[in-house]
């Protein structure tokens, strides 16, 4: 899943945990043995980059072959496609700002390597379609995952818009908060629970019951490490008035997690 914000304006935890421990270029001639960890740290970035550009080359011959067609005929997958791409960039302006501290495209390889699993979520859904059961899903189940994937947009966006407009003095400065009006009346991750229905709903349009269960399995998993470590930070920066919060209410789903 896409990052999320907790309850307060802080880093991500995959923000807070992924920070970069080296800041400087090895030097190779004061540090012989520096030699082979930026050989292999090197070779890491070229494979990552190699397949992304395979995947680029993929996507290439898929329109070659008519892609347009295919989703010119299949207008919930257009959809979703479109309001996906939509959700990405509108992500980029309402998301946390950059660390201007650090130099631009450092980190760059960690967050290639966490859309992968959104990749293969967008390629293993169709394949399941395709190659187990054939022919075309209902029509019911990509009006209800264009549903679902609204319904995330909205949560997703609507949180993290909130969060910034409750953290920003009169100056425009962050400041961290608790905020806990709104959607954060109701769960304490609203943005995590919103990237999660947005992720389910892809498989669901397709019908790709086996990679639905996985997606709602592993991104559970996810997101749960993720409320793990973003609370311990909000567990020590807000002490009782966090506990208090977390009692009374759920972490994604009303009344149920």
């Amino acid at each position: 899943m896409d990052a999320d914000q907790p309850s307060a304006n802080k880093p991500e935890s995959s923000r807070a945990t992924g920070a970069l421990e080296e800041s400087s270029a090895v030097s190779i001639t004061e540090e012989p043995s520096a030699i082979p960890r930026l050989f292999s740290r090197y070779m890491f970035v070229r494979v990552v980059e190699q397949i992304i550009f395979v995947t680029a080359v993929v996507g290439a011959v898929a329109l070659g072959l008519g892609i347009t067609d295919y989703i010119g005929e299949h207008r919930y997958v257009a959809a979703y496609l479109l309001a996906y791409v939509g959700f990405r960039f509108a992500d980029l302006l309402v998301g946390e700002d950059p660390d201007e501290r650090k130099p631009i495209g450092s980190g760059m390889t960690e967050q290639v390597l966490s859309e992968l699993p959104v990749l293969i979520l967008f390629a293993a859904a169709p394949f399941e379609r395709t190659y187990l059961y054939g022919g075309e899903p209902a029509a019911w189940l990509g009006a209800l995952g264009l549903l679902l994937e609204l319904a995330g947009l909205w949560l997703a966006l609507g949180s993290r818009i909130q969060l910034h407009f409750f953290s920003s003095d009169q100056s425009g400065r962050e400041r961290m908060v608790l905020v806990k009006t709104g959607f954060y009346k109701y769960v304490r991750h609203p943005a995590y629970a919103g990237v999660l229905l947005v992720l389910l709903a892809w498989p669901l349009v397709y019908g790709a019951w086996i990679v639905a269960l996985a997606t709602l399995v592993i991104g559970s998993l996810i997101a749960h490490r993720q409320i793990v470590a973003d609370e311990k930070v909000l567990q020590a920066r807000f002490g009782e008035e966090f506990e208090e919060y977390r009692r009374t209410t759920d972490a994604l789903i009303p009344s149920i997690w």
